[in-house]
């Protein structure tokens, strides 16, 4: 725990607060268990042992909050035009009434917007801030004001939070790679944002904030591969400044998110970044498109839910139809991915251990369908059959081509021996023998692709190319 005192010098007072104490902070990494990924929930992680990751879509803003067993990591609460309201509606909706650890990753407006909201709300109403992180950098902004005004208010400890601490936290490992000292280019708030790696078993989460080519050349000179993560949340909302080449090559995650909205004034994701991860196929998850996404780890696997079915293949993103913070549909499970035992990412399919040969094989698969296929989405299906002697109950298990589009057959599904399952990419009324996918445009390439199927514990059962 912290045990020295420091200075904070507020820009536009007339007296200086000594805030806090140097941040000291002596931790334990802890340990977790499963998730039965076939049915997480998106209110509470579904057993004592997994770990819940929300990316809120807060439009302009960036918002993520970690949910453990018994803690809670609140990272930045959206810009300052909303004034904290989209994170705070969706934590109340999510029965949080903690916080534990209130992140500020650097004083930019678009991510500190909702600070001094969410410390009044859950110091007045629910129960309490633990402590609050930020990199020691100030702003002479009203909302930067207003947010040190709260945490003075309600005296939260405050911890001045750089490279090589780490946030005690049950359940996962927190460590914080960024900013080191002394700061980067000039004490610029961007490249000094605080940068959070999470660990979780076999799962790996970054969290850059709003580290650019400064922030970015440190974080791989300093860490390598260390940083090799599941999942990147893109940095500085996906602009061409961040997310590099060699921050991508580094990490090799298996997804990324990006936090912006569809119409960003700024045109947030850059196509440069887009086409960074399009070159290493790395799926991505948009707010813009996917509204609010969750993701479920119980150490081994993770389970992706998102409000709004779209692509994920970065040059397809724009695609999808826009999804305003206002939202409240629910989410629901997209995808799974398995995480190895020795990497954060998935390995290629020429590693992938799989599970048990099982009775599950592909009879047929008809990509292109007759005429037009954008016209005909039903005549583009993949045939399933059960070739062993026990019925084969399917209930969450995924269906994925290369670039990452999703099904998931739903509760109930059971195969019997010797039984096809026909899956369309359109729409219909689901029966034994035949389910829909639900697309509004194809999902199997012509000219050739790979047909993924995963159990509901995220193992690969069968894996079969085609050209």
């Amino acid at each position: 725990m912290p045990t020295e005192l420091i200075e904070r010098n507020r820009m536009k007072r007339q007296q200086l607060l000594a805030l806090t104490l140097v941040l000291f902070l002596v931790l334990a990494g802890c340990t977790n268990g499963s998730l039965d990924s076939s049915s997480p929930s998106p209110n509470q992680p579904s057993s004592p042992d997994s770990l819940s990751i929300h990316y809120i879509n807060t439009g302009l803003g960036t918002s993520t909050l970690i949910e453990g067993a018994n803690e809670t990591i609140l990272i930045d609460s959206g810009d300052w035009q909303d004034d904290g309201e989209h994170v705070l509606n969706y934590l109340q909706a999510n029965d949080i009434n903690r916080i534990d650890h209130l992140v500020s990753t650097h004083p930019d407006a678009d991510h500190i917007g909702g600070q001094a909201t969410i410390i009044e709300y859950f110091e007045n109403e629910a129960n309490g801030i633990g402590a609050v992180y930020d990199p020691g950098i100030t702003a002479t902004t009203q909302t930067y004001e207003r947010y040190l005004d709260a945490i003075e208010q309600y005296d939260i400890q405050l911890y001045e939070t750089r490279a090589g601490d780490e946030l005690p936290f049950d359940g996962a490992e927190v460590q914080v790679l960024s900013p080191p000292e002394p700061y980067l280019a000039n004490e610029d708030p961007n490249e000094n944002s605080i940068v959070l790696q999470v660990t979780h078993g076999n799962a790996g989460l970054l969290f850059p904030g709003d580290v650019a080519d400064a922030g970015e050349e440190y974080l791989v000179d300093e860490y390598g591969a260390t940083m090799n993560v599941s999942t990147l949340l893109a940095a500085h909302h996906g602009s061409r400044s961040s997310s590099s080449d060699a921050v991508l090559d580094t990490t090799t995650p298996a997804v990324t998110v990006i936090s912006s909205p569809y119409d960003s004034q700024y045109g947030h994701p850059h196509d440069e970044v887009l086409n960074r991860l399009a070159t290493r196929d790395i799926p991505a998850y948009w707010t813009g498109t996917h509204g609010d996404i969750v993701m479920y780890s119980n150490k081994s696997a993770m389970t992706i839910a998102t409000q709004r079915e779209a692509p994920t293949d970065p040059m397809r993103l724009r695609d999808g139809e826009p999804v305003e913070p206002e939202m409240d549909d629910p989410v629901k499970n997209r995808t799974v991915i398995t995480l190895s035992a020795d990497e954060k990412n998935p390995p290629d399919s020429e590693t992938q251990t799989e599970a048990e040969p099982g009775e599950l094989s592909i009879s047929e698969i008809n990509a292109d369908a007759e005429g037009d296929d954008r016209e005909n989405l039903n005549g583009e299906f993949i045939t399933f059959e059960n070739t062993g002697t026990e019925p084969l109950d399917l209930s969450e298990w995924t269906v994925a081509d290369a670039a990452g589009a999703t099904y998931i057959f739903p509760d109930g599904t059971i195969l019997d021996s010797n039984q096809e399952l026909t899956l369309h990419t359109g729409s219909g009324s689901n029966s034994p023998t035949d389910q829909y996918w639900g697309s509004n445009q194809p999902v199997w390439n012509n000219a050739g692709d790979t047909v993924i199927v995963r159990d509901s514990t995220g193992t690969m059962i069968l894996e079969e190319n085609y050209s």
